[in-house]
């Protein structure tokens, strides 16, 4: 049925011409945040072990694992929520961190194998997520989010992107110029786009970027160390039709303690994107199908994306947005783009074009991306109104700072002859949720303050954000 106000929240009324266009259109808001995640995740494997990836975290199985996490996603959800599951940003510096693991089992290892290991903490990170859900629904939110407060999240979400900053300058220094266009091109459409094109400027900075470099390439121009822009050699020998290189994880304690900590960033990503969702559509979520079964299906779907050699899930504000701008709020046209999603993950051409890609527009693209992961940190922090002339605050704050962005190779320490390997992300974040357990003066009590609980994309009543 559709609502006065021009909603439709039964897209079959459309017709199914209509329906597929919409499913493309959810297909191509995530695509370009999506895709870009293997990209980043290869770069840091080829710096730091001199090889590709050639199994596991590719386009293709990242494709894979976003169309059938999505529709796992729904099925745990009761086909009710209109969620789109694509590749999450918030594990990028763990897996940069096991690229470049020297010691122990990963001394000589390959990146593939190195790789097959991060995906075995992404595995164990997204069993945490059934940790939350179960212990949510026996005891409930407000208890849970006590432990959970804006002065250790949000400093937290700091670090993360404060943390990838060098590979962004990084990559974006083999071709400062590419790196500018990518960066400038996302500023333009996000600030003065309209209407599709606004919500899709890292797609957008991807392509024209690359079509610039294509005909650079064309020109003869090379980047400033002499080497060619663009390699097409690839594409060639690519099979138009094939499977996903697929690759089952493995599991190691120091892997699992890089990247499972990280689930306590991307489960508060969840919970707000689950309030943004209900605003947006205006059906309280949390309640119904309830917290703790999204939380579940988000949780299955990346471990099970971990198993097969893929990166973590997360919901996607991309599409929250197309849900917006459409006014079309069945979540059949989600399901319809993760078909799509999964049957372009078959075609290896597909996959070969996009893995051409030069790092110096990945690091434009990622200058954008890693400043706005810290600043929505600081957005946290400052949106629900963190006292930080408490010395408890100030305390708290600064030791996850410090420890978030001075171990840089993180803390290596040897339990029953086991070398075992925290990174500074995982230091920070129990340093942050064992102080604010530990000092006195919590100051922070879910539900007490409702407009800084929307703001920070928690509240349990999606009608007070709406207003």
């Amino acid at each position: 049925m559709n609502d006065s106000n021009g909603v439709i929240r039964d897209a079959r009324k459309l017709g199914v011409p209509k329906m597929l266009l919409l499913g493309l259109q959810h297909m191509f808001a995530m695509f370009g945040a999506t895709i870009l995640v293997p990209i980043l995740v290869n770069s840091y494997f080829v710096d730091a072990c001199g090889e590709q990836l050639t199994k596991g975290l590719t386009v293709s199985v990242t494709l894979f694992c976003a169309g059938f996490g999505t529709l796992f996603f729904h099925v745990c959800a009761k086909m009710k929520v209109p969620a789109f599951l694509g590749s999450s940003f918030a594990f990028l510096g763990g897996f940069s961190t096991v690229a470049n693991l020297k010691s122990g089992i990963f001394e000589t290892m390959g990146a593939d194998e190195k790789a097959a290991y991060a995906c075995g903490g992404i595995v164990i990170a997204g069993l945490l997520y059934l940790v939350l859900a179960l212990i949510i629904r026996l005891v409930g939110v407000k208890r849970v989010m006590r432990y959970l407060p804006p002065v250790v999240t949000g400093p937290v979400i700091i670090c993360i992107g404060l943390s990838l900053a060098s590979s962004a300058i990084g990559n974006a220094s083999t071709n400062w110029f590419l790196a500018f266009v990518a960066l400038a091109v996302i500023v333009i459409f996000n600030i003065w786009g309209k209407g599709m094109f606004k919500i899709i400027p890292i797609l957008m900075g991807v392509v024209i970027s690359y079509a610039v470099a294509v005909i650079m390439n064309a020109c003869g121009i090379k980047n400033p160390d002499g080497t060619a822009i663009l390699d097409f050699s690839t594409i060639a020998s690519a099979n138009i039709i094939g499977l996903p290189p697929f690759q089952l994880c493995k599991f190691d304690l120091t892997a699992v303690l890089v990247m499972a900590p990280i689930a306590i960033a991307t489960m508060m990503e969840h919970i707000g994107d689950m309030s943004a969702i209900s605003a947006t559509v205006g059906e309280n979520y949390l309640a119904d199908p309830g917290l703790h079964r999204t939380l579940m299906g988000d949780g299955l779907a990346t471990a099970l994306a971990g198993v097969i050699g893929g990166p973590a899930n997360t919901t996607y504000g991309e599409n929250t947005g197309v849900l917006e701008l459409s006014r079309v709020h069945d979540p059949r046209v989600i399901r319809l783009a993760a078909v799509f999603a999964i049957v372009i993950s078959f075609i290896p051409k597909v996959s070969a074009v996009i893995s051409t890609m030069p790092s110096s527009i990945i690091g434009g693209v990622s200058f954008m991306l890693y400043g706005m992961i810290s600043a929505i940190g600081v957005r946290n922090v400052v949106e629900n109104k963190v006292d930080l002339t408490k010395s408890r605050n100030l305390i708290i704050v600064g030791v996850i700072f410090v420890c978030g962005l001075g171990f840089g190779n993180g803390l290596t320490f040897h339990v029953a002859g086991t070398s075992i390997t925290l990174t500074a992300l995982a230091i920070a974040a129990i340093a942050g949720i064992l102080l604010n357990i530990i000092l006195p003066g919590n100051d922070y009590e879910f539900g007490v303050n409702p407009q800084g609980d929307i703001n920070r994309g928690v509240s349990m009543n999606p009608e007070k954000q709406k207003k």
